[in-house]
C-alpha cells in the first residue's frame, strides 16, 4: 500500500446500498448531509446486519504514546471506527462532527458504556499522540471516545489494508509527495468479535441510520431516551 498523504474521495457502502462521489481538497464541497430530507431510517430490529468482513487484532498508540489495542471491546459491545487526519479540510471534520453528535446521543440514551468510538489518524508523521490528545480534549467527549495514531506510516498501513480504508499521497507541483492525502471517507461499525457489520460514508453517514444499527445489534441498548427537558444540551 502506498504511504498515506492528504485530499478526499468519498465512496459509500451501506449494506447493499452504494453511492460514489468525489470531492478533492480545494474544490467546492456540498453542504453536509448528516440528515437526509424525506428519509426515514428503518426501525431497529426490522432488518439484519450480517458480517461484511472480519478484522485482525491491531495495536497502535494512544494519546499518551502508549501501545494500545485498536479495539477494547467487552463481549456484546460495539465500536464505531473512523480514519481521519487532522489537517483535512472537508470530509474528516464532517465525520468527526457526526461522531460528536453520536457521542452525545449515546450518553443521553445510556449507551455510552456499550459503544466505543475510535478515531484513528492515517497521518502518523504529523498527527502525534499529543496532537490526537489535544483534539480529543477539544471535543470533550461524554462517553468512550479513543484517539489513536501510529509510530510511522509502515505501522498504519496494515491497519488500513485490513479495513479496506484507501489512502494515498498526492504529489505536489514539484513531483514530490505533497501535503494532501487522497482517501475514501468511511466509518466502520464493528462488533466485539472483530466483524464489520456496516460501513457508512457521504450521504448515508446519517445519525439516525447509525443509531438504529446500534440498537439492532445491541438490544440491551434499546432503553428509552430521557425526556427532552432532562437531556444534555447538544
Amino acid at each position: 500500500m502506498s504511504h498515506p498523504g492528504r485530499g478526499i474521495a468519498c465512496v459509500l457502502l451501506v449494506g447493499s446500498l452504494s453511492v460514489a462521489g468525489i470531492a478533492h481538497e480545494g474544490s467546492p464541497e456540498p453542504p453536509p448531509r448528516a440528515r437526509t430530507p424525506g428519509f426515514d431510517a428503518p426501525p431497529p430490529g426490522s432488518y439484519e446486519l450480517p458480517p461484511i468482513q472480519r478484522l485482525s487484532p491491531h495495536r497502535l498508540l494512544d494519546e499518551r504514546g502508549r501501545e494500545a489495542p485498536l479495539l477494547e471491546l467487552e463481549p456484546g459491545h460495539l465500536a464505531l471506527v473512523s480514519f481521519i487526519y487532522l489537517s483535512c479540510g472537508h470530509a474528516c471534520p464532517r465525520t468527526t462532527a457526526v461522531l460528536q453528535g453520536m457521542d452525545r446521543t449515546l450518553a443521553e440514551r445510556g449507551l455510552a458504556g456499550r459503544v466505543e468510538l475510535v478515531t484513528v489518524s492515517f497521518d502518523p508523521e504529523r498527527d502525534t499522540p499529543a496532537r490526537m490528545g489535544a483534539h480529543r480534549a477539544a471535543l470533550a467527549p461524554r462517553g468512550r471516545w479513543r484517539f489513536l495514531t501510529a509510530r510511522d506510516p509502515a505501522s498504519i498501513d496494515p491497519v488500513l489494508a485490513d479495513f479496506g480504508q484507501d489512502a494515498r499521497l498526492l504529489l505536489g507541483p514539484d513531483g514530490e509527495p505533497g501535503p494532501l492525502i487522497s482517501h475514501v471517507l468511511k466509518v466502520f461499525l464493528v462488533d466485539s468479535e472483530g466483524a464489520v457489520r456496516n460501513i457508512y460514508s457521504t450521504g448515508f453517514l446519517d445519525p439516525r441510520v447509525i443509531l438504529n444499527d446500534l440498537l439492532t445489534l445491541e438490544p440491551v441498548g434499546a432503553a428509552p431516551a430521557p425526556p427532552a427537558s432532562a437531556a444534555s444540551p447538544s
